[in-house]
């Protein structure tokens, strides 16, 4: 047996979040929490941060903050800001998009392509494969837990003690896994991030890894009905692999497809308040206090908020996006740091 998996765990996790070893605020901010709840929390976050810093700087900074030359100056600049970086997102959409188009030829390949895995796919389920991506994904999950199970049954007698406890140790953690993924896929809807984020929880990369060293470190124990389930095993894993790939794929298109209608959305209003503030409000406005702070720097910080949105939507989507493909790199069985495993 190689030195690299002497002290190797066979078994893992049954979530990416127990496996990375992250904290559960983390992961929700990163990939689990819808969107706009992040926004939420960001514009919520920009907003105290802008009051408290501003109420706490020395006085004689605060009359300059709160001078007409400064609302012009700043809104005048998130005018252009705004317009900028709404056009900027909505064309990298509309690039994404455009890889979609093309010729009837090159569109009559995607789909023979298409078929031809899931033609695979049938022959591996022996059912039409489901055409709701979380089904499907679970279907082939299901397939992947069956033949854990008919492996462990099949070595219950094989000669090698040491063989059969990491079969076990290894059937055990896969058959857990893929029932807390199916269990997480089941009625989970696309274009919600549910389906791509339960699928993030079943780490084939490493129990195909599996398979193939003990099919390696055992070799001379194995019979054939042996060999013949492990390269089952092997196979079902493998398939979950670009299935889950195309599920995320889609994802990317439909996440940055919403993302540039919410900024368009965003756009509006942010440009209506940026405007008003540079237009129609000055210093004398908003006379008082409220909790000790002054009137003018509540509205300046409230308005400052609201056209920041486009650009904390877009981060909150770039987020989740650029968390999910760092985790998913590499398609094969290469663990490219220890919390993939």
């Amino acid at each position: 047996m190689s030195e690299q998996t002497e002290d190797a765990d066979i078994s893992t996790a049954n979530t990416m979040r127990e496996r990375a070893d992250e904290s559960r605020v983390k992961i929700w901010l990163l990939l689990a929490a819808n969107r706009l709840q992040v926004t939420a929390v960001l514009a919520l976050a920009m907003f105290v941060v802008f009051v408290v810093v501003v109420t706490v700087l020395p006085k004689p900074i605060q009359p300059q903050l709160r001078s007409d030359d400064t609302i012009e100056t700043m809104f005048s600049t998130m005018i252009g800001v705004i317009i900028t970086g709404t056009t900027l997102v909505v064309t990298i959409g509309q690039v994404v998009l455009s890889q979609e188009n093309g010729p009837l030829g090159k569109q009559r390949d995607r789909m023979e392509n298409s078929m031809d895995v899931r033609d695979v796919a049938e022959d591996l389920i022996g059912t039409p494969s489901p055409a709701d991506p979380s089904a499907f994904l679970g279907e082939l999950v299901g397939v992947a837990e069956q033949r854990a199970k008919a492996l462990r049954e099949s070595v219950s007698d094989n000669e090698s003690e040491q063989f059969r406890e990491e079969v076990n140790e290894f059937t055990e953690s896969l058959i857990g896994n893929a029932e807390t993924v199916r269990d997480q896929l089941d009625g989970a809807q696309f274009g919600t991030f549910d389906v791509v984020f339960a699928a993030l929880d079943f780490n084939y990369g490493w129990k195909i890894f599996q398979v193939e060293r003990l099919a390696s470190d055992y070799d001379d124990s194995l019979r054939d009905d042996e060999i013949e389930l492990l390269d089952d095993l092997k196979t079902a894993l493998s398939l979950f692999a670009p299935a889950r790939e195309h599920v995320k794929t889609l994802y990317f298109e439909w996440a940055l497809v919403s993302l540039s209608e919410l900024i368009l959305y965003a756009a509006f209003p942010a440009l209506a308040v940026a405007g008003i503030m540079l237009t129609v409000v000055d210093i004398g406005m908003f006379p008082g206090h409220l909790l000790g702070i002054p009137n003018i720097t509540w509205v300046i910080g409230g308005a400052f908020t609201v056209t920041l949105v486009p650009f904390l939507l877009f981060m909150a989507y770039v987020l989740r996006i650029v968390t999910l493909a760092k985790r998913t790199l590499a398609i094969e069985p290469l663990i490219l740091r220890e919390s993939q495993r």
